[in-house]
């Protein structure tokens, strides 16, 4: 079992490692609840990388994270190593326009 320090510490580098992360239940492949699904399918809908936790499979990282961000629910999108919120939100900025701009920034090389 892993400190907190330590695990806050793995949380942070794994958000700060890739463009775009999501902490889910399931894998993007196989998503295991509606929210982390529609999540997944908007963020497939750009094309890029997505680096998942499998948070049903990490029952450290599942309560690690919702501390790292103060954010209780499940899925938690980071984009380039910042937190932009859960399923509610990552729909509502796909629908208006807004998460493309973040996707692309983050997830093109300088």
């Amino acid at each position: 079992m892993k400190t907190e320090v330590q695990l806050q510490s793995e949380i942070k580098k794994t958000v700060e490692s890739h463009p775009v992360v999501v902490y889910m239940k399931g894998t993007p492949g196989a998503p295991q609840c509606g929210f982390s699904a529609a999540t997944i399918n908007a963020l497939k809908s750009y094309n890029v990388p997505i680096h998942a936790v499998d948070v049903l499979a990490d029952m450290e990282a599942r309560e690690g994270v919702k501390r790292f961000t103060n954010w209780p629910t499940i899925p938690q999108v980071f984009i380039k190593g910042k937190f932009i919120g859960g399923c509610d939100i990552i729909t509502e900025m796909h629908e208006n326009g807004e998460l493309e701009p973040l996707i692309k920034e983050a997830t093109t090389a300088a």
